[in-house]
């Protein structure tokens, strides 16, 4: 599988090149082009399309039938990883890997001082994990990688290297790998901040490239004609790589306002459409069943970042059968969830009252619930369930990389808990929702900011998250349109 790496840079303009082909079209398009900074002959990254409508691989069949998880197929549930704080400030964050039972933590990335680490995704082979690395100093984030065992990060070549119209303020974040290995959908948000000062960026859309960097195309058009509107973020990938599901999240100048949804769009950047409503206001990295049929997503309530009052729901890919898997009404926060690999358990972030998020576990109807992490200081959110197996002695996220932790899980996953989901197995069912990181910093989000990006401040809240993460501030930044765990660990609202 090819991974991410730091690959030869190329100019905003020369990878346009890559994705343009001679013809009419483009001696159009260029007459489009002035004002936006681009020299005769030149496409800006916005409006890169498709060669083609089938532009996307192919996905392996091998891939996808162990995607599918087929009765031959067996399937492993490996390691889980996650973002946590590094300090008790919480003005840094690193990437993590657990066990499925929530034992053997490991910090597997080495942020700079309160650089914030996020929104990780494994590649198919599960050696490597994709992430994104907000920077203290202007509040944008860039795509990085870093092998599962730990050791040299990249970061992935950035599309904008100049001051291009197409380049100001520009954000790339949220990386999801497709099933073949092939693609890497990810979110990004450019142009001039809003004069109302509400931060919101200009234009937020989906894009693809290849893993290193290369071959990039604009998947979605959402705020193209409607400047200002939300932000586009956390996309993932349908089994077949047929699909993507993304979160858009509207500003105060959007329809609806200040609002929240699932969509769903081909890989070819056809059939987009709306999967949830907005009145529900489901947010952050939906995520797939194995075999396809179900797409599990989290809701967030309005009011202020980490509120509770959301749940966890699955729906068909064709927007019926949408159920609920933990109980309302909720006096719990939830954030994001993700399928194991064997589509049998879900991993989800949980606040109870009073603390921050750690990690749970539950069957895939909804029963069974364990609590995994016990380590609310590091506010664990935004998991993703892979296939790898741990590879050294694991180590505390606070600790140097060869000391191991002496944490143990809360609850492993096969001691079933009979509380309701929304209850941690020895705790209060009334609990608080966790914050988002954009938020104060006793209250972490994991939701989307509705800003632009923006450097933070000393000290930097949890609720004033750097813009980098949405097409505005992302959830965990306040953007319109990013993500939330409660939205920026809200960035569900990023």
């Amino acid at each position: 599988m090819a991974r991410i790496t730091t690959g030869t840079r190329q100019s905003a303009t020369g990878r346009a090149r890559t994705r343009a082909s001679a013809g009419a079209g483009l001696l159009l398009l260029g007459t489009l082009l002035t004002g936006c900074g681009a020299q005769p002959g030149e496409i800006p990254l916005s409006e890169i399309r498709p060669e083609t409508p089938t532009a996307t691989p192919a996905a392996t069949p091998d891939l996808v039938d162990a995607a599918v998880g087929s009765p031959a197929a067996a399937v492993h549930n490996g390691l889980i990883v996650s973002r946590a704080y590094t300090d008790a400030s919480r003005t840094s964050s690193a990437i993590v890997t657990l066990s499925p039972d929530g034992s053997g933590q490991r910090q597997v990335t080495q942020p700079p001082a309160r650089a914030l680490d996020d929104r990780p995704d494994w590649s198919p082979d599960g050696t490597t994990i994709a992430f994104d690395r907000t920077d203290p100093q202007n509040g944008t984030a860039r795509l990085w990688t870093v092998p599962t065992a730990g050791g040299p990060e990249h970061q992935v070549s950035q599309l904008c290297d100049g001051g291009t119209a197409d380049c100001t303020n520009e954000d790339e974040r949220a990386p999801a790998f497709s099933p073949d290995g092939k693609q890497v959908a990810f979110s990004r948000s450019w142009g001039a901040l809003d004069s109302s000062g509400s931060h919101q960026v200009q234009y937020s859309d989906l894009y693809l490239m290849s893993p290193e960097g290369t071959d990039v195309q604009r998947l979605t058009f959402l705020t193209n004609d409607k400047p200002y509107s939300g932000a586009v973020s956390n996309p993932s990938w349908s089994p077949d790589g047929k699909q993507l599901t993304f979160e858009y999240r509207t500003s105060a100048t959007g329809q609806p306002a200040n609002s929240r949804a699932i969509y769903v769009v081909s890989a070819d950047g056809t059939g987009l459409r709306q999967l949830t409503p907005w009145e529900l206001r489901a947010g952050d990295r939906a995520d797939w069943s194995p075999d396809g049929t179900r797409i599990l997503f989290t809701t967030y309530p309005a009011g202020p970042d980490n509120a509770p009052g959301g749940g966890i729901y699955t729906i068909h890919p064709d927007g019926s059968a949408m159920g609920a898997l933990t109980p309302a009404p909720s006096n719990t926060f939830y954030g994001t969830a993700a399928y194991a690999p064997d589509g049998n358990s879900i991993v989800f972030a949980q606040a109870p009252a009073g603390a921050g998020t750690d990690l749970y576990s539950m069957r895939s109807d909804g029963t069974g619930v364990a609590r995994l992490t016990n380590s609310a200081d590091r506010w664990l959110s935004r998991p993703a369930w892979g296939t790898a197996e741990a590879t050294a002695a694991p180590t505390d996220p606070d600790q140097a990389p060869g000391q191991a932790s002496e944490q143990p899980p809360a609850q492993a996953p096969d001691q079933p808990s009979d509380q309701a989901p929304d209850q941690a197995p020895d705790q209060p069912s009334d609990q608080a929702p966790d914050q988002a990181p954009d938020q104060a910093p006793d209250q972490p989000s994991d939701q989307p900011s509705d800003q632009a990006p923006q450097a933070p401040q000393t000290p930097p809240t949890d609720t004033q998250q750097p813009a980098a993460a949405q097409g505005q501030a992302s959830t965990d930044q306040p953007q319109p349109g990013t993500e939330s765990e409660a939205e920026s660990d809200a960035e569900s609202d990023e």
